[in-house]
């Protein structure tokens, strides 16, 4: 592999670190079909906006790691912050009347920056412990107050809340859990939010009208007193980076408060600064969810976190002991680890001490406006999304919409164009996602699509070429 810009090559012993690789670790998301002859690309450096792979070749970073390293690459106050917590205590428990200092911060740290009465922190491992958590506790919840039938969650088609079992459960993207079990006598899919797929001749408002009334007719359908809470990601991610007409999160909120089902926002992706708040729930989409999951930005993937916010009514019934000698029995070996709170807490405060969210709220708009100059591609029929959190989905007619068939791999021909020229972003299916590190200024988007801008072209004429257009 050969890129626009190369620096000189690192001691790494490149072919075996790739033999390994390919014969001993099973990826995450791998597509056999092409790993078992090409392997992977192994990235060994990073700094800031740029990572490099073990043969010194360099790529601006499009995609934050996977949506998470939102303060940008090598911050050494982070490692080194870690390094400190580790040498005086790497880990303890915090089972039962043990804690830690660095968790004990983290913890009032978020409920500082949460909507106001989210005043309370379960700590995990990562984005899917935190959903599957959240449920487990969702459920005891509801068993507490006498209303064991409150079981069913909602979700929606294409949501993308994580690979545990249940997680993948409430995962509503089909080909995620293709030849996988699911757990669907506990989930129920909504329609997602998609205006660039909404009917034809349905207006925003037309199509927000349609989502909520499918809300209140599942409601009724199933009963309220069998569905225990509906969970969504403000911005879809992985589905398809999906933004909702406007007024869909609120009024979807009023529907489910008014029939005592708790309101969830996935805030994985969202949340620590991709749309230019801490918290985009109450900021940006006007609701206040019963319970936020976060994780990715909260340490900026320098250490494996996730968190789920409860609110203080919430918290009032799972706080009080449900029997003699009863305790709340459920958690993780690493919930609060000290060296993950540290990184997370060093992470926040870059975020505050450089204006991060307000960098984002400053140059997202015009990273969204500079992609718009995309749709002159032929194969370019949306270009959709808010600040850093944006998408491109690849076409065969912008008239119809008719998607280009699976096996010319549009989005992996995108991305590889892309890289070529010194660029990583995201292929799925027939999309391609840019998610980048929050530190991005206006000269790096110009060269980002500068890049794009060719690798479109390059990948219009490659799929010419194979018949395909």
């Amino acid at each position: 592999m050969t890129t626009a810009t190369s620096t000189p090559p690192q001691t790494l012993d490149a072919q075996s670190l790739w033999q390994k690789d390919k014969d001993h670790f099973i990826h995450p998301f791998t597509d056999f079909s092409l790993f078992h002859d090409k392997g992977c690309d192994l990235i060994t450096d990073s700094d800031g906006i740029y990572v490099e792979d073990a043969y010194g070749n360099r790529f601006i970073d499009g995609i934050a790691g996977l949506w998470c390293v939102n303060v940008g690459h090598g911050r050494a106050e982070i490692g080194q912050a870690m390094a400190e917590q580790a040498t005086r205590m790497a880990y303890f428990s915090t089972f039962n009347n043990l804690s830690n200092a660095p968790a004990a911060e983290l913890a009032a740290k978020l409920a500082e920056l949460a909507p106001t009465n989210l005043n309370h922190v379960f700590f995990s491992c990562g984005g899917s412990t935190a959903n599957d958590a959240t449920v487990r506790l969702v459920h005891y919840y509801f068993n507490r107050l006498g209303k064991p039938n409150k079981k069913r969650i909602l979700s929606r088609h294409n949501a993308y809340h994580g690979t545990t079992y249940l997680a993948a459960s409430l995962t509503g993207i089909e080909s995620n859990n293709w030849d996988f079990d699911t757990l669907d006598h506990l989930v129920t899919h909504l329609s997602e939010a998609n205006l660039y797929r909404r009917p034809q001749g349905m207006s925003e408002a037309e199509y927000c009208d349609h989502l909520v009334a499918e809300l209140e007719e599942t409601i009724e359908r199933i009963g309220a007193e069998n569905i225990a809470a509906f969970i969504a990601e403000p911005i879809m991610g992985a589905g398809g980076v999906l933004v909702a007409p406007r007024g869909y999160h609120a009024r979807m909120q009023a529907v489910c408060r008014a029939h005592e089902i708790l309101y969830i926002a996935d805030e994985v992706v969202t949340g620590f600064g991709r749309l230019g708040h801490v918290f985009a729930s109450e900021a940006v989409f006007d609701t206040r969810p019963d319970i936020i999951n976060c994780a990715k930005g909260l340490s900026s993937g320098y250490a494996p976190l996730g968190a789920t916010l409860i609110s203080d009514e919430i918290y009032a019934v799972l706080g009080t002991p449900q029997r003699k000698g009863g305790v709340l029995s459920t958690g993780f070996t690493y919930s609060g680890h000290p060296v993950s709170c540290v990184a997370a807490l060093k992470n926040i405060e870059i975020i505050e001490r450089e204006g991060i969210c307000a960098n984002v709220r400053e140059v997202g708009p015009y990273l969204e406006r500079q992609l718009e100059t995309l749709s002159h591609h032929d194969t370019v029929g949306d270009v959709r999304g808010s600040h850093f959190m944006l998408a491109i989905e690849n076409v065969a007619d912008k008239t119809s919409k008719e998607l280009l068939p699976v096996e010319a791999r549009v989005g992996d021909r995108v991305a590889a164009e892309a890289q070529k020229r010194g660029l990583i972003i995201r292929p799925v299916g027939h999309l391609n996602i840019i998610s980048p590190p929050l530190i991005w200024d206006r000269d790096v988007v110009d060269r980002v699509v500068s890049i794009l801008d060719e690798a479109f072209a390059a990948t219009t004429a490659s799929l010419r070429k194979d018949g395909y257009l």
